[in-house]
């Protein structure tokens, strides 16, 4: 570990162990937290894997808390080819300046709710309502890494909560404050490419298992690693015993924890579209997969999404690929954005046709001559661009100085639009959805997907 520039004693001081299971508060805290130098006062729940990429941003907040189930793989992260290389650095000047360590949020809350401005949510999927909706209820702001929720439900429950609330969210589908997505919604509003009624895209995800059995424990059970708290990890989730093949990485694929490679990239790739062309939610969704389980989610899968007519927008048929599923090349774009870019939206219009990566940072109208053509009368720019990245988008948003581009109101609808993927998938039928009454009209089992069963002694909704 000193290679890495962190000592693990300063790493862990101030851990505190984990609480036992108690209610989400239903009040509110009424307060101003702000340090006196008018920097935020900022929490982390999940340091180790994909919470680094927050933590290094926010930097220059006050951080007064970080939560994390698992030391080890907070000091794993430090050395991950995918961690900003100053993690370790800026977690070394975070505990020089007295930040308190948790092993369980809730103790967490319990002693410092009244200290926090904004809490950042870095956990798996299962567990980022109850924390968020805790935090809410406890006049916290929030941001919340993507997906916002794990079922259709909790994605009402959070917008409703955070509404009710008044304060300040964003989910951290990072691509949002890219410019290039303005530029993709000015094109579409002006008519850039003319009435478009097909949308395709695409993921080189799942990079985890999918399509796998549950472990099988019957001759022995795994030792549990003394760095993890594996009954506050599972939260609420079904009890199961501890196993590597689920934590750090790989419970993206498992319907108890995660919402496999839809739910993990289509707030990014899909939100594009659905916020240029208002697509809100479909009246149909039906997918082709691989073999599955009750346990985990497909390798590969293709869901098609039916959007009906939006006032003098057509109707949209909007087609996911994922697990090394990809859409027909057309015509002007080179096939190695299916290979090198991770993942990518079409956006076909009557005219041309729109290409954006995984983000929304690389845009392009295609075909090249179409483009040229229709250069010189493209539309002036209408949207303000984010200025600074997306977690500074929210923290502005605390400061009173805008409402942050992925606030709760449209990532609950972004969220639950993609999670329906995954009720089609489990369905395995084409399902018809009434949006209004969250319902499946046609499959009645299928309403099962849209909720979860909780364990005791946690108040949700």
């Amino acid at each position: 570990m000193e290679k890495s520039g962190i000592n693990r004693r300063n790493f862990v001081k101030g851990a505190t162990s984990a609480a036992g299971l108690f209610a989400l508060p239903r009040f509110s805290i009424a307060k101003s937290k702000q340090s006196a130098n008018g920097k935020l006062n900022i929490a982390f729940v999940g340091v180790g894997g994909k919470g680094a990429s927050s933590i290094v941003p926010l930097r220059n907040e006050n951080i007064v808390a970080l939560c994390d189930v698992d030391m080890a793989n907070v000091e794993a992260t430090v050395t991950h080819p995918w961690t900003p290389k100053v993690f370790g650095e800026v977690l070394e000047e975070i505990n020089s300046k007295g930040a308190k360590w948790y092993s369980d949020y809730r103790k967490m809350f319990e002693e410092m709710a009244d200290k926090i401005d904004g809490v950042v949510i870095s956990t798996p999927d299962h567990m980022h309502y109850p924390i968020a909706r805790s935090a809410l209820n406890l006049g916290i702001h929030v941001y919340c890494e993507k997906p916002l929720v794990h079922t259709v439900e909790e994605a009402r429950w959070i917008d409703a909560a955070a509404k009710k609330s008044g304060l300040v969210t964003q989910m951290g589908n990072q691509g949002k404050s890219n410019a290039g997505q303005r530029l993709v919604y000015e094109w579409i509003q002006a008519g850039v490419i003319g009435d478009v009624k097909e949308i395709v895209s695409w993921t080189n995800r799942p990079i985890w298992p999918q399509g796998i059995k549950a472990p099988d424990h019957s001759k022995a059970i795994p030792v549990k690693p003394d760095s993890l708290d594996w009954d506050v990890w599972q939260g609420v989730a079904p009890r199961r015993a501890y196993d590597p093949s689920i934590h750090p990485f790989n419970w993206r694929g498992m319907w108890d924890y995660g919402c496999g490679a839809i739910g993990d990239m289509a707030c990014h790739i899909m939100d594009v579209p659905y916020w240029a062309l208002n697509l809100g939610m479909p009246t149909a969704i039906s997918a082709t997969t691989t073999a599955f389980n009750d346990y985990s989610s497909p390798s590969s899968a293709m869901v098609t999404f039916e959007f009906p007519r939006r006032g003098k927008l057509s109707p949209v048929t909007y087609r996911w690929y994922e697990g090394g599923l990809i859409p027909p090349i057309p015509e002007g774009l080179e096939a190695s954005v299916y290979d090198d870019k991770g993942g990518g939206t079409i956006i076909y219009g009557e005219h041309a046709y729109i290409y954006s990566d995984t983000y929304g940072k690389v845009v392009r109208i295609l075909p090249d001559a179409k483009f040229r053509a229709m250069k010189s009368n493209l539309p002036p720019r209408t949207l303000p661009r984010v200025k600074g990245t997306h977690q500074k988008n929210w923290t502005d948003g605390i400061r009173g100085e805008l409402t942050p581009c992925s606030d709760f109101e449209y990532a609950s609808g972004l969220t639950e639009m993609a999670l329906l993927g995954n009720v089609a998938m489990r369905a395995q039928r084409r399902i018809e959805y009434d949006a209004k009454a969250m319902k499946i009209t046609n499959v009645p089992e299928a309403n099962q997907y849209l909720t979860k069963e909780y364990p005791d002694g946690w108040i949700l909704s």
